[in-house]
């Protein structure tokens, strides 16, 4: 049996940061993960300069050898009108390709892992967690996604009692002659939102790399509102005529309208696990990246791993994404009522609606500073 302080079921970008995080104050982690690096990840794969801040990288370092695409403008619009764009004046975002970017985190940390491993046991005795009976600690985290077997531990774990976002998409590399046919350009991520407001398309280009999918958290009929959606953007030459057939899924929860738990004695839930992503926009990097800060934080300074002493994790959290099921500031999958009658198409035709509300603060979190946690 190999023992260890921490061990981390996930090494994802919350995975991945916490381990860091973790190792560097002196702690034995291990950090698991069933698939093996580098790996495709399901995600449209933006990442914002306050993530590059708070994980200490220098976007320009970063795109050594690896795609990283500066985004200075956005197009958005609601589907059957015309798109709003909007120039920014500067760099306020980067497109990445999950697999490089989660390789690239992975690979910072110098702890034991155990890749391409499902978890097949996890047992609690004696103050302690085994899993599939080998390793042992007295505190496992659960950093594995949506369905991550941690989660399961704690309420009701996933369930169809849970209202998810649901969402395909497809990542390739152009052709020469598919890339001069399209018509998207890298620095211009476009946002399509439905008719009824319940999700929103996008087309991401990254150099020759091209991102398409939809989200819902209505997942009704999904694949009918993303095929609709294709062949409107082939028709209007946004993306090429022949894509691949097979679009990719996954789901996660919107960060007011989960209710998972956070701790209890001796386990946390990070990232997506933890069901974290903002409300606003479905974006969920960096508030992964956040919430292993914070665990990370709160881990070092708890005299044990019981439930009273990992709670404020769970205060940390409320405190920077605000209280579940809020009623304060709804927005994105749950727009305000008031947006969700006519007014909404033409503010949809606003600049400064598409600029300041939807991009900037939806999109981007720019009113939110980057956080930083010293550990």
């Amino acid at each position: 049996m190999d023992y260890y302080d921490v061990i981390i079921v996930g090494a994802g970008p919350a995975g991945s940061t916490l381990a860091r995080s973790l190792e560097s104050a002196g702690k034995r982690v291990l950090i698991i993960d069933k698939q093996t690096f580098p790996r495709d990840k399901t995600c449209a794969g933006w990442v914002t300069p306050a993530v590059f801040k708070s994980l200490d990288i220098n976007p320009e370092d970063y795109g050594h050898a690896r795609t990283i695409q500066p985004i200075r403008r956005f197009r958005i619009g609601m589907m059957g009108q015309n798109a709003v764009e909007n120039d920014h004046d500067e760099i306020v975002s980067y497109g990445i390709r999950r697999c490089e970017f989660d390789a690239f985190l992975l690979g910072r940390v110098r702890s034991p892992k155990q890749l391409g491993t499902p978890v097949k046991s996890i047992v609690r005795e004696n103050g302690n967690w085994t899993l599939n009976n080998q390793w042992q600690a007295p505190l496992l985290i659960g950093a594995g996604g949506h369905f991550c077997p941690v989660a399961k531990l704690l309420g009701h774990g996933p369930g169809k009692h849970e209202t998810v976002v649901a969402a395909k998409e497809v990542e390739f590399e152009m052709t020469p002659e598919q890339a001069q046919a399209c018509e998207a350009r890298g620095d211009t991520p476009e946002l399509w939102f439905c008719r009824d407001l319940k999700g929103y398309a996008w087309v991401f280009r990254k150099g020759n790399f091209l991102n398409i999918g939809l989200g819902r958290e209505d997942n009704h009929k999904l694949s009918e509102h993303l095929a609709a959606f294709v062949a409107n953007m082939k028709q209007a030459g946004r993306v090429p005529e022949d894509l691949p057939g097979r679009f990719k899924g996954h789901a996660y929860l919107l960060y007011a309208h989960a209710d998972r738990p956070l701790v209890d004695d001796g386990v946390m839930l990070i990232g997506d696990a933890a069901g974290l992503a903002y409300t606003q926009s479905g974006e969920g990097i960096r508030p992964a990246i956040e919430s292993a800060l914070m665990a990370a934080n709160v881990i070092l300074a708890a005299p044990d791993a019981s439930a009273v002493s990992l709670q404020p994790y769970g205060d940390q959290i409320a405190a920077r994404f605000g209280n579940r099921l809020s009623t304060q500031e709804p927005a994105g999958f749950d727009l305000p009522e008031w947006l969700k009658q006519p007014i909404a198409s033409g503010l949809m035709r606003s600049h400064w609606f598409t600029r300041k509300v939807v991009t900037e603060k939806w999109f981007l979190h720019q009113q939110i500073p980057p956080l930083k946690v010293a550990v």
